[in-house]
Formats: structure tokens, sequence, C-alpha cells
């Protein structure tokens, strides 16, 4: 019961950083902005964050650092794919070689620093609980804040009028353009917003939930937080359930090689990226799901005076 447990903590803590960066790649396509840029940002917002920890001592400034350069990143990926009509994939795809890049440079000195890791004191009263205290209420609190986050999303995007506007310009920006509405302004600040909890998630990969910065530390997240949003289906509430399955996988390798299960340590390190291709494959076998739920104009481009 105390391993399955444990099990079930490790999930949480690992799928809160895909979930994170997820709902902030969600709320870029619901504008209609495609940005494959994550891994880059959740790279430099990861060397930013463990930084401004390291000098500063605070893990609330590091993940403020982390935001920072996410949103930097990502506002300018946003005026070149809004106002400069530049291919969105292409963009992206070289904001993920330059994240990849400049933090490797920039980070040499931090690769022998460490941080002491968070004490994690947990829910009053509820982390007292057998088995449910240990599994669901001793973590750090950005797992809490990542589900009340997803809440926040679904009560804005369907309960508000600023929630309407963001998914009527994926749906239409032509429409929402001749209502009146600042399309590209629209557009670029919810890309600015996904970019800020893209470098959330990746200040936390630092500074919670692996204290150390080593580089191309982000492995891969980006892209399966990229993946996921289709997984979800662009809803948040299948975001949170997805992250927290991609987690499991991930932390069942460790699980079953602490249990002794005589596996290649090669094919359990493979198994979330096997996942993500799997869950692609299955989704894709019905075009018209993905086509119901997905923003109409995502990944293309707009013109005003057009």
């Amino acid at each position: 019961m105390e391993s399955t447990a444990l099990l079930i903590a490790a999930s949480l803590n690992a799928g809160t950083v895909l979930a994170i960066a997820s709902l902030g790649l969600l709320i870029n396509e619901k504008s209609g902005i495609v940005n494959l840029g994550a891994e880059g940002m959740m790279l430099c917002a990861a060397l930013a964050g463990f930084a401004t920890v390291v000098h500063t001592g605070s893990p609330l400034l590091g993940f403020a650092a982390g935001m920072v350069v996410g949103a930097l990143l990502a506002a300018i990926f946003g005026v070149l794919v809004i106002w400069l009509n530049t291919n969105q994939y292409a963009t992206g795809l070289a904001l993920t070689l330059f994240g990849g890049g400049f933090s490797a440079f920039a980070g040499t000195s931090y690769v022998q620093a460490k941080l002491q890791p968070a004490p994690v004191s947990g829910l009053p009263l509820l982390s007292d609980i057998p088995f449910l205290g240990s599994a669901l209420f001793k973590h750090h609190p950005m797992v809490y804040v990542c589900v009340a986050l997803t809440f926040g999303l679904i009560w804005f995007l369907w309960r508000t009028r600023a929630g309407l506007v963001l998914r009527s310009v994926g749906e239409s920006p032509e429409s929402a353009h001749a209502l009146g509405y600042p399309v590209r302004r629209i557009r670029l600040l919810s890309v600015i917003a996904g970019g800020a909890l893209c470098g959330l998630a990746g200040a936390y990969v630092s500074t919670a939930y692996t204290p150390l910065w080593v580089e191309g530390m982000i492995a891969g997240k980006g892209w399966i937080a990229l993946a996921l949003t289709t997984f979800a289906t662009w809803r948040p509430a299948r975001v949170l359930l997805g992250a927290y399955l991609f987690g499991f996988v991930t932390m069942l390798q460790f699980h079953l090689q602490g249990m002794g299960v005589n596996v290649p340590s090669q094919f359990l390190t493979m198994m979330p990226y096997v996942a993500t291709i799997v869950v692609l494959v299955l989704i894709s076998r019905n075009p018209t799901w993905i086509r119901i739920n997905m923003p109409a104009s995502i990944g293309k481009p707009f013109y005003p005076g057009s």
C-alpha cells in the first residue's frame, strides 16, 4: 500500500509539469496559434528560475523569473508570427533550437550548483489520512496550484465574456475582426500567457521537481505537452487527467525497477514517448472527433486587410 501511495504521489508530481505547460499551450491554440517552441521556452525558464533561486534563495522569485522569461520568448514568437506573418511551425521549431542552445551555453556555470529540496508539509489534517494522505495531500504547493489553474481556465473559457472572445478568435478571426475585436492583440496576449505558463513549468522542474540544473533537463516534456493538448481535445480537465496519466507512465519505470522487475532500463525509459505516439495514433483514427473539438483557425495566419 505504501509503495502504491508513493507511485501515485510521484505520478501527480510528474504530471504537474506537463499539465501546467499543456494548459499554456491550450490557451495559445484556443486563439488559433500553434507554438512548437515549448521545449525551448521551458529550458530557458528552467535556467532562469534555477539561477534566480541560487542567487536569491527565494523559490517564489525563481518561479517569477521563469514566467517572465517564458513570456518574453513567447512575445518574440508572437510578434514574428502574428505581425510579421512568419510560418508558425518553423518559428516554433527555431525557438526550441534557440532555447536548447542558449540554455546549454548560459547554464555551464550552474551545472555544479544544487538547491536544497523544498520542504513539503502537506495539507493540514488531510495529510494524516492513511494512504490518501501520502498519495494526494503531501505535495509541493504547485501541484494544488495546477489543479486550481485548471478549474480557473475552465471557468474563464466557458463562463466569461473574455473567454468567449478568445474562443471566437480561434474559431473565426475574420468574424471577430468584423465585430471590432483586436484579433492580433488578443492572439499576442494569449501567446504571452501561454509562454508564462510554460515558463512556470520549466522553473518548477529546476527549482522544485529536480532542484538542479543539467543541460537538456526538460527531456522532451515540451513535446509531450504539445501532444497532450491534442490528446485532451483542447479541454482543460482532460489535459489535467492526461498529464497525470503520462506522469504515471513516466514514474512506473522507476517503480518497476524498485520492485526488481527484470526489464531493460532503456525500454522503461522510452515508455512515456511510446505512450505519446500510441495515443496520437489512436486519436488520429477518428479525425471527425478531432475536427469537432479543434479550433477552426488553428495554425492559420490572419491578415486584417484581407
